[in-house]
């Protein structure tokens, strides 16, 4: 008989709460092949690169929206989301999940994640510099 581990209590994130929304973008994303098709038939300024195949994804492919280690080429001159601010329901399920994947605390979350690095910080106990 297989065990399974019990699912630890997501921690809440308060992205609304974010004073700098797009910090979370400066990466890019892996986004459903799906999604981009939508994106793109919208006709949101962007680009997607490095298609993969990747069965994690629905549709078993995978594409990118940021070249190498460059910011996702959907944030605008604001610093803001093209596609949110289009439409939300065409925002990718990866960003609107992010601090999360598959349920759990991505392991970029204390790089990207503002609002969750606050806690961190929070969480921390102050140094004695006087020993």
């Amino acid at each position: 008989m297989r065990k399974t581990k019990k699912a630890k209590p997501r921690k809440t994130i308060y992205c609304h709460k974010c004073k700098t929304q797009s910090d979370c973008c400066q990466l890019g994303a892996w986004i459903d092949l799906e999604e981009a098709k939508r994106i793109i038939s919208a006709g949101i300024k962007g680009d997607f690169f490095h298609l993969e195949k990747d069965n994690e994804f629905p549709s078993g492919y995978k594409v990118g929206t940021s070249i190498e280690d460059e910011p996702c080429v959907f944030l605008d001159h604001d610093g803001l989301c093209r596609i949110h601010k289009f439409d939300y329901t065409l925002k990718p399920v990866t960003c609107k999940e992010f601090p999360y994947e598959d349920g759990c605390l991505s392991s970029f979350a204390d790089v990207l994640c503002t609002p969750y690095k606050a806690k961190i910080r929070r969480k921390r106990k102050p140094r004695d510099y006087n020993r």
